[in-house]
């Protein structure tokens, strides 16, 4: 299991269109992958899940996956997340 943390810098923050890359992003891997915001804890392969969070501009997230492509998981989602 591994887990990183993440500042959102998009100036919408994690909603409408990241929310949905974000989403598309994190189904192509078989890994579990969960996003953790505020105490929240929520799967990051649902779109609803994510929007729920309702992650704000300049706020952090913790990204957590388990599983055989854990790795590329994280570092693919951190990079969306952070550009």
């Amino acid at each position: 299991m591994l887990e990183k943390s993440v500042v959102v810098r998009n100036p919408e923050g994690l909603h409408a269109r990241l929310a949905a890359m974000f989403v598309q992003t994190a189904s192509k891997y078989t890994s579990a992958i969960w996003v953790t915001s505020e105490g929240k804890k929520v799967n990051a392969k649902s779109i609803m899940g994510i929007m729920s969070l309702a992650v704000s501009s300049g706020e952090s997230i913790r990204i957590i996956a388990d599983g055989d492509d854990e790795t590329q998981a994280l570092d693919e989602l951190i990079i969306l997340v952070d550009s």
